[in-house]
């Protein structure tokens, strides 16, 4: 059986697409975490050049999700995390076919389940959790979330140089072969 890579062994060359997409509610304090990781980490990836990667954002998942992560070969949802985590954690999802209480919103599994069911492949899924703090209905951020972003903004930096070194390295290996 062939060994999946992990997220850190792949590189831009071997991805086409990269999907970050952001969700949660900037109107209910930390909730917003998700959406302003996005916006901060697109501003940061377009000062550096990197290509291959797309940003998306919206208060919530929908099933027709499904459509837009079917175009990527990696997907990375990033959400605010009420659960007792550290900063933040990143987990693999899985594909399920377990509905949420609404249907008018539907969790990453879903999302990838039904993109499997739909259009018979489904990219690799990662979820980023940032631990949130404040829910109340009030912009900005509590000061503890602030830092739950950036050490997730300095992770996913790390991640994306790392992937394009090592897309860089191989496109001069291959220019030297030929």
């Amino acid at each position: 059986m062939k060994r999946m890579k992990s997220l850190t062994e792949k590189d831009l060359n071997s991805l086409n697409k990269i999907l970050f997409y952001g969700f949660g509610n900037p109107g209910r304090k930390d909730d917003g975490l998700g959406i302003l990781f996005v916006d901060k980490l697109e501003k940061w990836v377009k000062e550096q050049s990197i290509d291959h990667v797309d940003f998306d954002s919206n208060y919530q998942l929908n099933i027709e999700d499904a459509y837009t992560i079917s175009k990527y070969d990696l997907v990375i949802f990033v959400d605010a995390s009420m659960e007792d985590i550290g900063n933040f954690t990143l987990s693999r999802v899985k594909p399920s076919d377990k509905v949420n209480f609404s249907t008018h919103s539907v969790s990453p599994a879903f999302v990838a389940q039904l993109c499997g069911e739909i259009y018979a492949e489904t990219p690799d899924i990662y979820l980023i959790h940032i631990k949130g703090y404040k829910w109340n209905l009030e912009e900005g951020l509590s000061s503890k979330a602030k830092n739950n972003l950036r050490q997730s903004l300095l992770f996913a930096q790390l991640l994306l140089e790392k992937m394009a070194n090592k897309s860089k390295k191989n496109y001069r290996q291959n220019e030297s072969i030929t």
